[in-house]
């Protein structure tokens, strides 16, 4: 797929279907460019955000939208991949304290890696992903060291970057708080009701009590906005 250097500069978007990777999506349109989605079908056990993520693409008007599957199930590791419980009704000072059982082992790593690969086929200068420092302060792999590292990771170790061309990895919500996150989504018009932030669904509903659910039904109140996706759990 050529790349015409004077038309629309493209980025690929590693989008879940989650909250913060779609209002990630959404600047990146935002910011001019023209979307490639990439969206990472792991075997999660919320797996529904891919179908969600197939919606919000599609409400984008991406360009183009990639689903891939890697079985990180066979890995294991994570409450996510594996049978281990997801925790729950955890406070702030809980979710501050340590690696969570929702860590899944080097994901992020993983998942850019991909979008990278994607960047130099399609002429991609820029990777956005929704990296987020604040509620998620206990993954290692949301860090501006770490994107800085892989940025310097991706110049050596790719054509592309040997012969010069830059890739750019852009997480433009590493350091907004939830709230911030939902009014950015509310004025740059993303599908916001089309995303699914649950890591333990019941059926079609989000389980409410889990750390991505506390800290999202939080976002929303101190937004001032409802939320409008459906809790098992009010």
């Amino acid at each position: 797929m050529p790349h015409d250097a004077t038309s629309q500069p493209r980025a690929v978007v590693l989008l879940s279907g989650g909250l913060d990777s779609t209002v990630t999506a959404a600047v990146a349109k935002q910011d001019g460019c023209e979307l490639f989605l990439l969206t990472i079908a792991y075997r999660q056990r919320h797996a529904i955000e891919v179908e969600q993520a197939k919606q919000v693409a599609a409400a984008l008007h991406a360009y183009n939208h990639l689903v891939i599957e890697v079985d990180l199930r066979a890995l294991g590791g994570s409450a996510l991949t594996g049978d281990q419980a997801v925790p729950k009704d955890r406070h702030a000072q809980e979710r501050s304290q340590g690696i969570p059982a929702t860590y899944v082992p080097a994901r992020n790593l993983i998942f850019l890696s991909l979008a990278a690969a994607q960047a130099e086929v399609v002429g991609a200068s820029a990777v956005y992903f929704g990296a987020n420092v604040l509620d998620y302060s206990g993954y290692p792999d949301c860090r501006p060291e770490f994107i800085h590292a892989f940025e310097q990771a991706v110049a050596i170790g790719t054509k592309r970057g040997v012969e010069g061309a830059h890739l750019e990895v852009r997480a433009p919500l590493l350091t907004l708080s939830k709230a911030e996150i939902i009014q950015l989504g509310m004025k740059l018009q993303a599908p916001l009701h089309l995303t699914h932030s649950c890591y333990d669904p019941i059926g079609a509903l989000a389980c409410g009590r889990c750390d991505s659910c506390v800290i999202r039904r939080q976002g929303f109140a101190q937004a001032g906005v409802e939320d409008p996706v459906a809790y098992a759990v009010l």
